[in-house]
């Protein structure tokens, strides 16, 4: 077999890292025949539920499970040891009657932290995707804190928001998901962030003439998108756990594996200026991947209505990053 993966997750025994740690030992991210080590991080209080995960993981016996580190998140350096993926799942969550501002200052000290481990102790090659809210915005400072690693290895995760809309435009369609593509993601993991009906296609076709339903797209469909985590949480009492941990291994597998051609997936990466979005701000885009970095798709033209909403999404992130410019050392 191959020399062994090191993934690091924080939030490791949270909801989401828990329903994404095993799918990552079996090897159906990496491939079967690619061991992986698990670096797993948690906060002290927690640090017995994770002992359970590990147990678990031992009961499943999984043939490319090549070994379990434990960190809790005062030995963060000991966590990122040699790590070739960081998934930091663990954040702060929103608590009732707290503001976006509020949340951002609450993590921006967690992701400070975490940028600084990861270019102290993580390997050369690290490649990093913050799932932990407000992702964009805590992937910026991780990625400030964090100055010798090459910023096109920074990824903030809307492929759960791209999920959301292939499904809805399934739906609507009555098509199968896999019908669907590049309804890709601009801007913010939020409820401004812009899902680009216009420029998806549903078997090849133009998705608004498949669907043929203007006011519908323009109206419910973007709300279902941008309002889908608050939907899910009033149904099930909970935050969207698994859809979460899905999106963020589609992530790792887009980012890992060449993007077939003429397709593109979502994620939210370091701007390097494109569509006037500012250089150096984390904001989503249509991404292709050649396996190893990523590149923006070019030569995408936005309607009145669609830059409307891009516009809308990226000065949110201008003004998450002037919130926490004093962490963007």
């Amino acid at each position: 077999m191959a020399t062994p993966i090191r993934v690091a997750v924080t939030g490791a025994a949270g909801q989401i890292g828990y329903a994404l740690v095993f799918r990552l030992a079996s090897g159906q991210v990496f491939g079967p025949d690619q061991p992986v080590i698990l670096h797993l991080i948690e906060v002290p209080p927690v640090m017995s539920a994770l002992d359970g995960v590990e147990m678990e993981l031992d009961d499943c016996a999984f043939p490319t499970l090549a070994g379990v580190v434990k960190a809790d998140s005062d030995h963060l350096e000991d966590g990122f040891a040699d790590a070739n993926f960081v998934l930091c799942v663990g954040s702060v969550p929103r608590k009732a009657g707290m503001e976006r501002g509020d949340l951002i200052r609450v993590n921006g000290p967690i992701f400070t932290n975490t940028g600084k481990a990861i270019q102290a102790a993580a390997a050369k090659d690290v490649r990093i995707v913050v799932v932990g809210n407000p992702c964009n915005t805590n992937c910026l400072i991780a990625m400030h804190n964090a100055p010798d690693v090459p910023r096109d290895r920074w990824y903030a995760m809307t492929r759960l928001d791209q999920n959301r809309a292939m499904s809805q435009l399934a739906k609507k369609s009555g098509t199968a998901v896999a019908d669907v593509s590049n309804i890709n993601i601009w801007g913010n993991h939020s409820a401004t962030q812009f899902p680009d009906f216009y420029h998806a296609t549903i078997n090849g076709k133009p998705a608004t003439e498949v669907i043929g339903d203007d006011a519908w797209l323009q109206g419910e469909f973007l709300t279902t998108v941008q309002q889908r985590g608050a939907a899910v949480i009033k149904a099930r009492g909970a935050s969207s756990a698994a859809s979460a941990a899905n999106a963020a291994l589609d992530n790792v597998k887009s980012i890992i594996n060449p993007t077939p051609a003429g397709e593109s997936f979502s994620a939210a990466i370091c701007s390097d200026g494109s569509y006037g979005v500012d250089e150096g701000l984390i904001s989503s885009f249509p991404l292709t991947s050649d396996g190893k970095t990523w590149s923006i798709v070019s030569g995408i033209e936005h309607n009145e209505f669609a830059q409307a909403k891009v516009d809308a999404t990226i000065a949110e992130l201008q003004s998450e990053r002037d919130t926490v410019k004093d962490l963007l050392t």
